[in-house]
């Protein structure tokens, strides 16, 4: 495994991929672009290497280069990689988990192979996601031309490459979003009401907190339908009933929100009783 790579955006997922793939054996990275040369040189600290550069034209031809932008910006600036002219052979991929490859055509007809590497990581604290990387999931999907480079160097920084289907990208995301952002939303609720109910906010997590780890830890353990407890489980819906005419009392938007779980409940509840 040799190639030398480029970076395009350097923002928490591109600065750790790019640190754990430059201190690899036989990558080498070369250019870091970004909006600006302190940003650049911000990332190519922390990286260890690079070079900063502020403009395509300053980008150097490499195997392999990857877009660290944002969403809305992987078009532009492949598009804008494209137009240099120097893609013919080489690979182009991205870190978005909302979108596919396909999302890198410019590049494409510009005779690169694409990819996209999504790794699924809170990425808050980079300097902590670098140290324990070792592991961490990445959904990728692309060219198989592009896949039989990425993946060895993905699983050479410990890594752990999962094949998904490019057409159901964005519902691979919503997943991490169900999985995540979704869940603290549930969890708020929880808190907000149980303070409603005349209990401290400190107080409140310590007492939700046993309820969560171990719910969650038995979704894990046996799955989904196996972890399901509560009046529906039991199929007491004159409590869910109470439940819900009482929640809705106290806040409209969170009344709305446990009503609309209950037929989901019901659904996994039925999956329950059908082991």
């Amino acid at each position: 495994m040799r190639f030398t790579l480029n970076m395009i955006g350097a923002g928490h997922v591109g600065k750790v991929l790019g640190r754990l793939l430059a201190a690899a054996d036989g990558i080498v990275l070369q250019d870091v672009l970004t909006r600006s040369m302190a940003t650049a040189q911000a990332a190519v600290d922390f990286i260890g290497t690079g070079t900063p550069i502020d403009s395509h034209a300053a980008l150097r031809r490499a195997d392999v280069t990857m877009l660290a932008v944002s969403d809305d910006q992987i078009g532009p600036a492949c598009a804008a990689l494209a137009a240099q002219g120097r893609l013919a052979g080489a690979i182009v991929f991205h870190c978005s988990g909302a979108l596919a490859s396909t999302a890198l055509l410019a590049a494409t007809q510009a005779g690169a192979s694409v990819a996209s590497v999504h790794p699924i990581r809170s990425f808050a604290d980079p300097a902590q996601v670098a140290a324990s990387f070792e592991g961490t999931f990445c959904g990728i999907e692309g060219d198989a031309q592009a896949l039989a480079v990425l993946n060895p160097a993905l699983t050479a920084i410990g890594a752990r490459p999962v094949p998904i289907d490019p057409a159901a990208k964005t519902l691979y995301h919503a997943a991490a979003v169900f999985a995540s952002n979704y869940l603290v939303t549930v969890l708020d609720a929880a808190l907000r009401a149980y303070q409603a109910a005349g209990i401290p906010e400190p107080v409140a997590r310590e007492l939700a907190q046993p309820l969560v780890t171990e719910a969650v830890a038995n979704v894990f353990r046996l799955g989904a339908a196996p972890a399901l407890s509560g009046p529906i489980a039991r199929g007491d819906m004159a409590t869910v009933a109470r439940q819900q005419q009482a929640v809705q009392q106290w806040d409209g938007a969170t009344g709305d929100l446990y009503a609309a779980l209950v037929a989901p409940t019901q659904a996994l509840a039925r999956r329950k009783r059908a082991l």
